[in-house]
């Protein structure tokens, strides 16, 4: 009888991970921070190779080196086109786990986002108090690196009013599926969530809402490994008690880790499914120009871009025109944009460049974080384009919806 080989560590799952790499260099164009700032140790090579030099003990942790794995995005373009199948994201969670968290990360400010119900309360007393008038008066006091500037900036000046969930739920043997609600998105993206269940039940699928609380994703990509996996034992648990045979997310940005909690779940981003039954969905015409930008999540791990652009044009008389990407991440990614607003700002002016170019009229994104850091930079800059969730504009032009 064979005996069971023991669990690899972290530190040697590390190494086999890295291992995989070939260092042929495919992933560099593809980088925003080598882009950014054109060095090998900011580029998925480069971190690799000090993950793998960590793992084997052939290198310290000291600052210089975990601040280009923290610097990193997980944006995961380089997983994308990556002729060895290396498991970036993977090696980038347990490389994190294995050096801690980072040094003065703002955890009272993750812990606020991380509840909803504290999160909509102080936005409640944000807009009662007329705070999103003079936010950057009050950001300006504080230095350009801090998370809590960072966080201001981003403050919408009011909470969007839900829009109503318009269709009966479908009678008979529908599919059954569960959104997740998260935790951001729950209070800043309520009106995209209402949105994806009027367009899922408008194309025959029941919908379970779960609680809305958060995925661990911000956590699981600090390196907080004992909150992120208190948070997935939740999900764990909501999951088995919904009844339903898909899970999804009006947010891409939780989907890698919803997967990652949930292996052998089917964990989708609605616009998948919406686009498999897009017989039943007719839209009323809209005669507008729109910029369309595709998050990361959206595009290499929900892998949903084809489907949504054609659920877009299936919108009589609208302009589409798709945002170029690679290597153009906005610098949202999750904490980042609180943890380097610098950085993160420096990005997000290379994205909002691009999409001026198309000179939209509205803009859509998927990712509420994204959103809501291009929307400072645009207020930065004055420009000034409405901004939602695509799924928001479809339920809107959705034929006898209200």
């Amino acid at each position: 009888m064979a005996l069971e080989k023991p669990p690899l560590t972290r530190k040697q799952k590390i190494a086999a991970l890295a291992d995989q790499c070939v260092q042929c260099g495919m992933c560099l164009p593809t980088c925003p921070t080598y882009g950014l700032d054109g060095s090998e140790a900011e580029s998925p090579r480069g971190r690799i190779a000090i993950a793998a030099a960590l793992a084997r003990g052939d290198a310290e942790p000291t600052a210089a080196l975990r601040t280009h794995l923290d610097h990193c995005l997980g944006c995961l373009n380089c997983q994308r086109v990556c002729p060895a199948n290396v498991k970036y994201d993977e090696l980038l969670v347990e490389t994190r786990a294995l050096v801690g968290p980072l040094p003065g990360r703002p955890r009272q400010l993750l812990a606020l986002l991380r509840q909803p119900t504290l999160l909509r309360l102080a936005a409640r007393v944000a807009s009662a108090t007329g705070l999103a008038r003079w936010k950057v008066r009050l950001g300006a006091r504080l230095p350009a690196s801090s998370a809590w500037r960072a966080a201001l900036d981003t403050l919408p000046d009011a909470l969007p009013e839900p829009l109503p969930v318009a269709r009966e739920e479908p009678a008979g043997a529908a599919p059954r599926v569960a959104l997740f609600p998260g935790c951001v998105a729950s209070v800043e993206d309520a009106e995209a969530e209402a949105s994806a269940i009027t367009l899922l039940h408008a194309a025959g699928y029941h919908v379970t809402r779960l609680p809305a609380f958060c995925c661990g994703a911000m956590d699981l990509h600090g390196g907080e490994m004992a909150t992120a996996d208190r948070l997935a034992e939740r999900v764990r648990d909501t999951w088995q008690a919904s009844g339903a045979s898909e899970l999804v997310s009006v947010t891409p940005g939780c989907l890698g880790t919803l997967r990652r909690t949930l292996p052998g779940v089917p964990v989708r981003d609605p616009v998948s499914l919406l686009a498999e039954r897009s017989e039943h969905l007719r839209f009323r015409p809209l005669s507008r120009r729109v910029a369309l930008h595709l998050p990361c999540t959206q595009v290499n791990v929900a892998r949903s871009e084809a489907a949504l652009q054609a659920l877009l044009r299936k919108v009589p008389e609208l302009d589409l025109q798709v945002a170029p990407r690679a290597p153009y991440c906005c610098g949202a990614a999750g904490s980042h944009m609180l943890e380097f607003p610098e950085r993160a700002a420096r990005l997000r002016e290379a994205t909002l460049g691009q999409i001026a170019t198309l000179a939209p009229q509205q803009l859509l994104s998927s990712n509420i974080g994204c959103r809501l850091h291009l929307a400072a930079g645009m207020d930065e800059h004055g420009q000034h384009w409405p901004h939602m969730h695509p799924l928001t504009l479809l339920a809107q032009q959705l034929e006898n919806s209200p």
